[in-house]
């Protein structure tokens, strides 16, 4: 009997100290106090060289904040990391260029950036031929 009563008290402290973590979760979310529904956003801006954890400022009349935000380190691109593009195949290798081109067409603006509504990026073209025999190599061996 004392063993199922020290299990049900255990259960109990183990439930009293979820539940008040879960309060304390609650808690911790900020409210958004500015009654102001015009913000303008900046860029994301990172804390050093040009990729990773950084801030974005944001103006609204008196007001102003700064958000957190992250710029991917593989993310290059000339139109910025705001701009989401919806891109297209990419075209036929130019012999005389050696590069192949592909376009983009705007399909959202994060934090009113600006944005290009049509965008083109090129790339090298590949020097390697795809071969499918690769996969059978090593099978039927004598």
């Amino acid at each position: 009997m004392q063993v199922q009563g020290l299990l049900l008290l255990l259960a109990l402290i183990l439930l009293a100290a979820t539940t008040e973590a879960g309060k304390n979760k609650k808690e911790k979310v900020k409210k958004d106090d500015s009654e102001c529904e015009d913000w303008r956003w900046g860029p994301c801006v990172p804390n050093s060289k040009d990729c990773g954890l950084g801030y974005r400022e944001g103006t609204c009349k008196d007001e102003s904040k700064k958000l957190k935000c992250k710029i991917p380190c593989n993310w290059k691109k000339k139109f910025g990391a705001d701009c989401k593009y919806k891109f297209e195949s990419w075209g036929g290798c130019s012999a005389q260029t050696g590069v192949k081109t592909r376009s983009g067409i705007l399909k959202k603006a994060l934090y009113n950036a600006q944005c290009e509504e049509i965008v083109y990026v090129t790339k090298p073209c590949s020097s390697k031929i795809k071969s499918k025999s690769k996969a059978k190599k090593g099978k039927g061996k004598d």
